[in-house]
């Protein structure tokens, strides 16, 4: 089985673990309380039901006002038992042994689901959906490109995770994919930007494949991929940082971390911890935004400078050919009228000073035009490099701002988490802990060194994350 291990018995969804599970998301001072009393199984808006060897989902159908359920990390066959489960809106069956798409029709609010690492091989029966905007079923085994097209039924979906399965190595895998999903924003963790419909529309007649065609035609047929939206984020450098997509890339497929969530106070960490993160995220986000509109500003103005100087130039230049062609026109008008050669001779000399004279006027506005360009050229610069590198050093002193930085919360948050691992680690070498302490975790903690190690080699990754965002916000305004 895909997460069974031999040594451990697979469960059945229960009233034991439903009470259990009920009463760890109880606050410390209540759960004794929980305990005394039968639970109000109506009151119950969310459960977490992780890393508990559950082979069949049942015995669901009293929590009606569930709206929030996990189920990740076990060795679930079968999607079923969610029938009653009208009012859920977040959903992980992600990391379990799941072969078919089913039994999700009464979900009919549901707007975030996580199919993730299981083994189902097509895209199917999720016709009710209507209200989803984020799926998840990245390593599966999906082998056929076509089948995404199912999804285009989902009129809400926005964000989509499909990497890992077979049909990602196709050659033209992602272009498909954003062809005949045009309002997704994003895709495997990677923002759809407007530029991969240019690329579209740059295949068409380069190719003969009748498939790279039509994704052509149909991606250029369904509008900008979101371009008042999106693109602004990507032109103003703050991609990703809106919500909490870039929290959520750091914890992706770390294992160990929800495992551990299952420590006393770990949970509590790991509720507090993506709400400053996300809060500190759209802070930048926000000074982001309003640097790309002070360049986008500047960049308008020197544009409508431009714009004037040479009209000015152009107007000033047919002004000056204008008055030369009237002089001239007199000119033959009296040299129809009197065609003498002493007249002819004086009017031939006159043209040809006139002549000089509009030679000299028009190189002289040339010169005064250049003047004028290579002034607003370096008055623009100027500007430009005020505005880009004191976004560079706010991104670099104070990333991402007011002194509050993402590594010094991703830090903080280590620190804590270390505390809480060595402190439970003691207790294990006392034998403080019941023996019902969840075998996982036992496994986990099995060696000082070996968690260390784990908790560290986590920790180093999601700094590595935050240190590329911040490189990559660095490059981007460079480039620009």
């Amino acid at each position: 089985m895909h997460q069974f291990s031999t040594n451990i018995e697979p469960n059945i969804i229960d009233d034991e673990i439903l009470q259990r599970a009920i009463e760890e998301k109880c606050p410390e001072d209540l759960g004794d309380i929980a305990r005394r009393e039968s639970t109000n199984f109506k009151v119950v808006t969310e459960l977490q039901l992780s890393f508990k060897s559950i082979l069949q989902i049942d015995n669901l159908w009293p929590l009606e006002n569930l709206t929030k359920l996990q189920l990740d990390n076990n060795v679930i066959e079968k999607i079923e038992g969610l029938q009653s489960l009208v009012h859920l809106v977040w959903l992980d069956l992600s990391f379990n042994n799941i072969e078919v798409i089913e039994g999700l029709d009464t979900l009919v609010k549901l707007q975030d689901l996580s199919l993730y690492s299981n083994r189902i091989s097509k895209i199917e029966h999720m016709d009710t959906l209507q209200e989803l905007q984020i799926f998840s079923i990245g390593r599966n085994n999906l082998t056929v490109l076509e089948d995404v097209v199912y999804l285009r039924r989902l009129k809400s979906l926005r964000t989509l995770n499909l990497s890992g399965n077979p049909f990602c190595r196709e050659e033209h895998y992602m272009l498909f994919v954003v062809a005949h999903l045009p309002s997704l924003v994003y895709l495997d963790f990677k923002l759809v930007r407007g530029s991969t419909v240019r690329f579209l529309h740059s295949l068409i007649g380069k190719s003969g494949n009748s498939i790279l065609h039509s994704l052509c035609f149909v991606a250029l047929g369904a509008g900008s991929l979101q371009k008042s939206g999106s693109q602004k984020h990507t032109t103003a450098f703050v991609e990703y940082l809106n919500g909490s997509l870039l929290f959520d890339s750091l914890y992706a497929e770390d294992r160990e971390a929800a495992k551990l969530a299952c420590l006393p106070g770990v949970e509590d960490l790991l509720q507090a911890y993506p709400s400053w993160f996300v809060s500190v995220s759209g802070n930048l986000y926000n000074y982001g935004l309003e640097e790309y509109e002070k360049r986008e500003a500047e960049v308008s103005k020197f544009y409508k400078r431009l714009h004037e100087i040479l009209a000015i130039n152009q107007q000033e230049s047919k002004r000056i050919i204008s008055d030369f062609e009237s002089r001239n026109q007199r000119r033959l008008d009296e040299l129809y009228r009197d065609g003498s050669g002493d007249v002819a001779d004086s009017k031939r000399a006159q043209g040809k000073e006139d002549i000089h004279q509009l030679g000299e006027a028009l190189m002289t506005l040339e010169a005064l035009v250049s003047n004028d360009l290579e002034d607003l050229l370096q008055d623009f610069k100027r500007s430009i490099d005020v505005i880009a590198s004191t976004f560079t050093e706010n991104i670099q002193v104070i990333y991402p701002f007011h002194s509050i930085q993402f590594r010094d919360l991703e830090n903080e948050h280590h620190e804590k988490v270390m505390k809480i691992v060595i402190a439970t680690l003691k207790k294990l070498d006392e034998d403080v802990f019941e023996e019902n302490f969840p075998e996982d975790i036992r496994r986990l903690l099995v060696d000082k060194n070996t968690i260390v190690s784990a908790i560290n080699m986590s920790h180093s990754i999601r700094l590595r994350k935050i240190d590329k965002r911040e490189s990559d916000m660095l490059c981007n305004i460079y480039q620009w």
